[in-house]
Order: structure tokens, then C-alpha cells, then sequence
């Protein structure tokens, strides 16, 4: 048996089991395609989770109860032979072969530090919404327009990551965003139109409930980030940027709700 390459972690509160064991299956139908180590990061109190996390063949990290981004360091704690990182929520999907693609993409790039696909939105139920998939562009506009970048889909040197201290545990929301942009020191972005995973939008999600925070973390990530002469101006752009991120999200909403109406 080979030994793993790819990373996986996927944090979870445990309160969500029915979505959680689609996510296991999904994580599992990657296996046919690719040698990966599977990490859940759970409560020691979620029982019921972590022993479903078990029969899956993960390896179970105790969530040290410090925020989403500590969480998944220390699911980054766990690595062994494995040369990428892919991030997985308890309820979102890789879709078939999508792991195989984005190694594949790293494999013929050296020179590519991250790679990530197409994202779908699906609904509770599963129903896809509509799909991110703005390949090239969204690596131009990461620095300062929306985040198109899906963490679900992304797959990152395991090296790189490390070189920059894995997320930051100040962060709740753009700790993605905060990574891709420091990653940038160390290779280049690849990207396909082929949709490798999909994003399950509803209203308990952490970045659709709380969006105006998440805006202003995003804000200040990507301001920290610019270059100090440009950091005084970046409200000339920010609030257009956060007009259209809202009114995209808002759109998505409106058709998740016309599914659920029939």
C-alpha cells in the first residue's frame, strides 16, 4: 500500500452527523484515485462523530476549542509522509476524482505552490445552486477583490504551508484568504475549470451568517497584506468589493430558496 500524499482535515463540532457521513463517503470515494491520510478534528465530547470519523479509517485529533484556524493546525500536526494539504468541511464534498486532479496539476507544475477547481454551491439537500469556477481571475483579484479561491478544492504543499506557520489563529473567517496571499512568496497558483468539490450553503454557515465580519477580517487581511503605500487607499475599492460580494451572496440565497419553494 502506498504511502499517503495528500492531507486531509476536516474540523468538525460534531452536531451535524447526517452531512458529516456524506462528506466521509465523498472523502472515501477519493481513495480509489489517491493514497490520503484523513484527520477529523472533534470535541472529545462528540461521541457520536468521532466514532462515525473512525469507521472511516481517520485519525481522530482532539479539538483544542481555540477557533477554526487552530483547529486545523493542529489537524496539520498530524502529518506524516504527505506532500499536500486539502481542507474539507463537515458538510461540503469533494467531488469524483477531484483530489486525483489537483495532485495531478501540482505533479506536472514545480512550480506551483496551489492548486484548486471549480466549486459548486449545493443546497441542504444537495441540489447544486450555481458554480465558482473563475479560474485565472480570481488569482488576479485575490489580493484585492473577493476571495474566489474556494478552500473546499484547493490543494497546497504541504512544505509551503508549514514555511508560513500554517493559519492564523487570530482568524475566523479569512484565514484561507491570509494563507493563499502569504503562499504567494513561495510558488504560483494553477487552476482548473473542472469542478472538484462543492460547497453546501445554508444558514448556519459560518461565513453567510456572520458576512459583515467576514468582510471586514477579509478587508484586513488583504491590507496587511498590500504594499504599505497602497494600505491608505484600499477603502476606495473595499466597499464596492464588499457591495458585490454581499449581492452575489444574496443572489445565491434567493435561488437556494427557490429550490427549497419547488
Amino acid at each position: 500500500m502506498p504511502d499517503p500524499e495528500i492531507l486531509v482535515v476536516l474540523p468538525t463540532l460534531g452536531d451535524r452527523l447526517e452531512t458529516l457521513e456524506e462528506t466521509l463517503h465523498a472523502v472515501e470515494a477519493q481513495r480509489e484515485d489517491v493514497a490520503l491520510t484523513l484527520v477529523v478534528i472533534a470535541p472529545p465530547g462528540a461521541t457520536a462523530a468521532r466514532e462515525l470519523a473512525a469507521r472511516f479509517g481517520a485519525v481522530v485529533v482532539d479539538d483544542p476549542k481555540a477557533g477554526i484556524s487552530t483547529a486545523i493546525n493542529r489537524g496539520l500536526d498530524a502529518r506524516t509522509t504527505e506532500e499536500f494539504y486539502a481542507w474539507i468541511g463537515d458538510d461540503d464534498l469533494f467531488r469524483v476524482g477531484g483530489l486525483r486532479r489537483l495532485r495531478d496539476i501540482l505533479g506536472r507544475r514545480p512550480d506551483a505552490v496551489l492548486a484548486f477547481g471549480g466549486c459548486e454551491y449545493i443546497d441542504p439537500a444537495g441540489r447544486v445552486i450555481g458554480t465558482s469556477n473563475a479560474g485565472g481571475l480570481a488569482t488576479f483579484l485575490l489580493p484585492w477583490g473577493p476571495d474566489l479561491i474556494p478552500h473546499p478544492g484547493t490543494m497546497v504543499r504541504l512544505d509551503a504551508l508549514e514555511a508560513i506557520g500554517g493559519f492564523d489563529p487570530e482568524l475566523k473567517y479569512a484565514m484561507d484568504l491570509d494563507a493563499f496571499l502569504s503562499l504567494r512568496a513561495y510558488g504560483r497558483f494553477a487552476w482548473t475549470r473542472e469542478v472538484v468539490s462543492a460547497f453546501r450553503w445554508h444558514p448556519d454557515s459560518l461565513t453567510v451568517a456572520s458576512r459583515i465580519n467576514s468582510s471586514r477580517e477579509s478587508e484586513a487581511v488583504k491590507r496587511r497584506h498590500l504594499p504599505r503605500a497602497l494600505r491608505g487607499i484600499s477603502v476606495l475599492w473595499q466597499y464596492p468589493i464588499r457591495w458585490a460580494s454581499a449581492f452575489a451572496a444574496n443572489r445565491v440565497s434567493a435561488r437556494a430558496r427557490k429550490l427549497a419553494a419547488g
